[in-house]
């Protein structure tokens, strides 16, 4: 039986990749993946500490003084604004209001929100399904759209399929989200020419519907949304898979399986895709952090209630506190996913836990 090999890892062309550890046996995948998964959960926490200090400081140089915004066209007195001040804790040195965030966060308190008088924690868990519901469902579109559009692009390579996506995804990975959505709004909502105006320009919901209805009513809200967030994040996940697989294409263990009369749609499935994966997995990883991140700009363009608005609406004082936690929350999705995606590369190629 032909096989082509690398260094602590055996291919059979029929069977798919055979993994052994360094010295031939498992037994040292074993004992060195349980170091591997320490060294990500201590880069993990790092990061997220390092988010902590960025999250402070960074919005601090924003300019604006929040309790000047607030009090924004209201008589106020320098007295009442000192007030103010004391009960935000702003007048406290900054080392100390840096001390008192760290405390708070890592013990699950975000702060108190200056413009809503409200727990940062309890805005995050109001707005999240919102933002959960419209990017979650644009995250599992555009994956599976972009993998399937990639594979069959990259294994066609030169064709009239594959000149085609590749141009319409290079075309829309460089269009920005919020044009595309404005562009969008007015044909398809605003109606142009001989298009009506068919979807909702805003909102997650019309208000007025109950039930079954409700769902659909939500459903018609969500379609010129999602359309947006798919059109640009497919194209990302089909040149990645497509870039990936066309590495994999000239491989020694391809040329073998199909050497041995493999069909063509098996070699792919089997042996092809499985090792074109490691870098689409990470981008999908990554993109489901966006998830609770959503997207501030389409969010704000199609006034969806979700996280991304309220990031903007929080900037827009600003509001430090929610600024803060919600930064917090956007970084913290992201370690987190990145965090998975590190610990499942070994089941995909055991190599990398080595």
């Amino acid at each position: 039986m032909s096989t082509a090999s690398t260094p602590g890892v055996t291919r059979d062309a029929a069977d798919g990749p055979v993994r052994t550890g360094p010295s031939g046996s498992p037994a040292g995948t074993r004992t060195a993946y349980p170091l591997y998964v320490a060294g990500k959960l201590g880069g993990a926490v790092v990061s997220l500490l390092a988010v902590l200090v960025t999250s402070f400081f960074l919005f601090r140089i924003i300019p604006g003084d929040p309790v000047k915004a607030m009090t924004h066209g209201v008589p106020t007195s320098a007295e009442q604004l000192a007030t103010l001040r004391k009960q935000f804790g702003l007048d406290l040195p900054l080392w100390q209001q840096f001390t008192d965030y760290c405390a708070g966060a890592l013990t699950g308190d975000l702060g108190t929100s200056y413009q809503f008088r409200t727990p940062v924690g309890e805005l995050i868990a109001e707005k999240l399904p919102a933002t959960l519901l419209l990017t979650g469902v644009a995250v599992v579109i555009y994956s599976a759209l972009g993998l399937w559009l990639g594979t069959r692009s990259a294994w066609h390579n030169g064709g009239l399929g594959d000149r085609l996506n590749t141009g319409v995804a290079l075309t829309l990975w460089s269009v920005p989200s919020f044009w595309l959505g404005l562009l969008l709004i007015i044909v398809f909502s605003v109606g142009i020419g001989p298009v009506p105006g068919m979807f909702p320009t805003g909102g997650m919901e019309s208000g007025d519907s109950a039930g079954f209805g409700y769902v659909l009513d939500v459903a018609h809200h969500m379609v010129l949304p999602v359309v947006t967030l798919v059109a640009v994040g497919y194209a990302q996940t089909l040149l990645v898979m497509r870039s990936s697989l066309l590495d994999e294409m000239g491989s020694d263990y391809l040329t073998t399986a199909r050497a041995k009369g493999l069909r063509d749609d098996l070699v792919r499935r089997r042996h092809a895709v499985p090792n074109a994966l490691l870098p689409t997995v990470t981008m999908v990883f990554i993109n489901l952090g966006h998830v609770a991140a959503g997207s501030i700009l389409v969010e704000t363009v199609f006034s969806w209630p979700g996280l991304g608005g309220l990031f903007y609406q929080a900037l827009s004082v600003p509001d430090l506190p929610l600024v803060q936690g919600l930064f917090v929350v956007f970084a913290g999705a992201m370690i987190l996913m990145n965090l998975l995606a590190d610990l499942l590369y070994p089941l995909l190629d055991p190599r990398v836990g080595r």
